[in-house]
């Protein structure tokens, strides 16, 4: 396993409406956030708090709160592990999906992100409109945000239904959300009409995978040193002492539960090693 510490941050204007945010490939990515808000750069602030490195966005392609990465990505420079070569990726060359990229297929472990550069909003227009971000906003007497307040919003949301990892081992969301037809998703609705699910890509509908795994009852359920987090379903988390393999087998247990009650399968969101 390779640390990266690749360090530094940096913008340049680029026209009249946007900047070009550079930061090293071990910057943490929340100090990227809040120095691009600093210099009044917007269009990441809804990804606040999202736990590792600027290096790791983009081969997730994080996201969160209708907001991913590749809505303001620009390319990367990245070191081949094998000539040392150094090669940039396009925004293109990357190919983006949900919570994927070349960099988990067919680039996967070949190259050393040394540093990503954003194409931020000089005069950015706020999303505020999904999730809990607008009752948020509302509790904290804000009615018009900007993208300092978007971003304590977000940060108060997260902070309070996830886990610290600096205290309990976790690596935030640990299954992506389901992507489903219409068909199957009006199947699913007529039985359980609380299911809670948003539009998604070609016309399919993406379901909300802590809602599956809380209804399956596995929402802060505990076996041994692993379970599901009381206040996110979502989030795998080790109690300590935990082995990987534990890890895995309790998140199959999940999975396998989840499919047979919604006939959904989950899929990792995260990387195993």
């Amino acid at each position: 396993v390779i640390y990266n510490k690749i360090l530094g941050k940096s913008l340049l204007p680029d026209g009249d409406d946007h900047f070009l945010v550079t930061a090293g490939g071990g910057e943490t990515w929340h100090e990227l956030v809040k120095y691009s808000i600093e210099h009044s750069c917007g269009g990441i602030e809804n990804l606040s708090l999202i736990p590792g490195s600027a290096g790791a966005a983009p081969i997730q392609n994080i996201g969160a709160y209708g907001v991913e990465l590749k809505d303001h990505f620009h390319e990367l420079e990245a070191i081949d592990l094998t000539s040392g070569d150094v090669r940039i990726f396009s925004k293109e060359d990357c190919a983006f999906g949900y919570r994927d990229s070349v960099f988990k297929r067919s680039e996967k472990g070949k190259y050393l992100i040394a540093s990503i550069t954003l194409r931020l909003d000089r005069h950015h227009r706020v999303r505020t409109h999904y999730g809990a971000i607008e009752q948020e906003l509302s509790k904290m007497g804000i009615l018009n945000p900007g993208i300092r307040d978007v971003s304590e919003a977000v940060i108060r949301i997260r902070s309070s239904k996830l886990p610290d990892p600096a205290v309990i081992g976790n690596a935030g969301s640990f299954f992506k959300n389901p992507e489903v037809s219409q068909e199957d998703y009006d199947r699913l609705h007529a039985l359980f009409p609380d299911l809670i699910a948003y539009p998604g890509a070609s016309g399919k509908m993406k379901l909300a995978a802590g809602w599956l795994i809380e209804k399956a009852g596995w929402k802060g359920k505990r076996l041994g040193n692993v379970g599901m987090h009381e206040k996110q379903a979502l989030v795998l988390v080790n109690y300590g002492g935990a082995t990987g393999k534990e890890l895995i087998e309790h998140a199959r247990r999940v999975q396998q539960h989840v499919q047979d009650q919604f006939g959904v399968l989950l899929e990792m969101e995260v990387n195993i090693l």
